[in-house]
């Protein structure tokens, strides 16, 4: 898998170096999102700020490569009885910023091993903590850990449909990707696991992102530097 590394000033990071020697401080950030809220480009500056791993499309990229999916097929065969696999597919390929991306050959997967498949990445990306991971469900995967640190963040229709439509490129598609994505994922999870989404209980906190995308990255760190200190304090 492949590892984007992006190094931070030392002020910045210093303080979470010691990390490290406890296994309960908040190494991994878990961020979620209603699709188009800005999770990509605040995870990735949150990311840079700590010195921290980043994983986003790597996962998806992960995914396909255990699922052995050729970069060949083009994935519009749909298994008629289960109509759950085409949803998780459209929340993993179709919700993709990188419009490149191989599709799964569904003839060959059914929707519990796609999702078998997810949650066995995002628990081997777990190890590469210190880490910030973008969705695929790492809040639920990931939350029997003490080292996560989850937040949720959503938008106003306005402001997602800008940002999609800055990556497509294309009105129509912005439209459907915002009236469709979030919709599968929420049948999907329901489905799946018997959870609704968002579940609140699996995130520490929530934003609106409408505060902006810089505003949003200082209150996270703000919070998570809060709650590791009270991990330390706890140990003290």
């Amino acid at each position: 898998m492949r590892v984007n590394l992006r190094k931070a000033p030392e002020n910045s990071r210093r303080g979470f170096e010691r990390l490290a020697a406890n296994d309960d401080m908040k190494q991994l950030l878990l961020i979620d999102q209603e699709y188009g809220a800005g999770a990509i480009t605040i995870g990735e500056k949150i990311a840079k700020r700590l010195g921290w791993n980043f994983f986003d499309q790597v996962l998806t990229d992960e995914i396909a490569r255990l699922a052995k999916i050729p970069a060949d097929v083009c994935g519009h065969r749909l298994e008629k009885n289960d109509p759950f696999l085409q949803r998780l597919v459209n929340v993993i390929w179709r919700g993709s910023f990188d419009r490149n991306l191989p599709s799964p050959d569904l003839a060959i997967l059914d929707s519990t091993r796609l999702a078998s498949l997810l949650q066995k990445v995002i628990e081997q990306t777990a190890e590469k903590k210190p880490c910030v991971i973008i969705g695929r469900g790492a809040p639920f995967f990931l939350r029997e850990r003490t080292d996560t640190f989850s937040v949720f963040l959503y938008a106003s229709r306005e402001l997602k449909f800008r940002r999609i439509l800055k990556r497509v490129g294309n009105e129509k598609e912005a439209v459907e990707l915002l009236d469709t994505i979030d919709e599968d994922r929420r049948k999907f999870v329901k489905h799946q696991y018997g959870h609704e989404w968002p579940n609140r209980q699996f995130f520490h906190a929530m934003f609106n992102t409408g505060i902006g995308d810089d505003n949003t990255v200082e209150a996270i760190l703000h919070l998570l530097n809060a709650a590791n200190r009270n991990e330390e304090a706890g140990k003290a």
